[in-house]
């Protein structure tokens, strides 16, 4: 077994553990791997060992990878089930393209520019493309995203895109000093979430909490995370 077999064993280890410990299915919880700044080769390691969803920060590093797995996928143990990449990281509008006709997912929408750029841009003959709006739920100061109070109106613009799937939120929170504290931040994603949904304005309610990292996600998964986004924990250090 390898060593990104095994850190996937414990990664889902950890996430059974943490629904548990909040009473809930660990079904109900997805796990991205998050493969920013390693190669194909690592990410064929982790699709042997059954991970089939990854992350990407970087557009272009992202579309190499895509290119690279889509043409030896036929060969590797995936058997042929398709991979699903997911772009987490800031969007600008010169890669909105690249994003729109490579991408199954995009997490970090917080413009309707780049919406608008996505839905005009997505190749016609491919599923809609899945969206989370990236919400600073904190107010830090040198993270991306929208204001709270700004999440419903961009969320009511966005369901209504053609091409796009309004799939839910996400939010990257300041590191936190401890698990209550971490829980917190989590728990104000997670209000946010809920108010969305019971507001009933939307065409479909929101499915997918995208919170927690290598560092927090018992803590995001105790607040209601739907999807964790590891890559440390599974890859190793950067």
């Amino acid at each position: 077994m390898t060593t990104i077999a095994q850190n996937l064993q414990l990664v889902r280890a950890r996430i059974a553990a943490a629904c548990q410990a909040a009473g809930r299915d660990p079904a109900s919880v997805r796990l991205l791997a998050v493969s920013k700044t390693f190669d194909a080769d690592a990410v064929i390691e982790a699709v042997s060992a059954g991970q089939y969803a990854f992350g990407e920060n970087y557009v272009a590093e992202g579309v190499d990878k895509i290119l690279a797995l889509r043409s030896c996928q036929a060969g590797t143990p995936a058997g042929g089930l398709a991979l699903e990449w997911h772009c987490i990281g800031p969007v600008q509008s010169n890669k909105t393209r690249l994003v729109a006709e490579h991408f199954d997912w995009v997490q970090s929408v917080d413009r309707l520019k780049i919406a608008q750029r996505l839905s005009e841009q997505r190749p016609p003959h491919l599923p809609s493309l899945q969206v989370c709006l990236q919400v600073n739920v904190d107010g830090g100061a040198n993270k991306s995203g929208l204001a709270p109070a700004d999440v419903l109106a961009l969320a009511q613009a966005v369901a209504q895109l053609p091409g796009l799937t309004l799939r839910g939120l996400m939010a990257i929170p300041e590191p936190a000093p401890d698990f209550v504290a971490a829980c917190a931040l989590h728990e104000r994603a997670k209000a946010l979430f809920d108010a969305i949904n019971n507001a009933g304005v939307l065409p479909v309610p929101l499915d997918t909490l995208s919170l927690g990292m290598t560092a927090d996600l018992e803590a995001a998964i105790h607040a209601g995370s739907t999807m964790v986004r590891v890559g440390t924990a599974i890859f190793g250090g950067r």
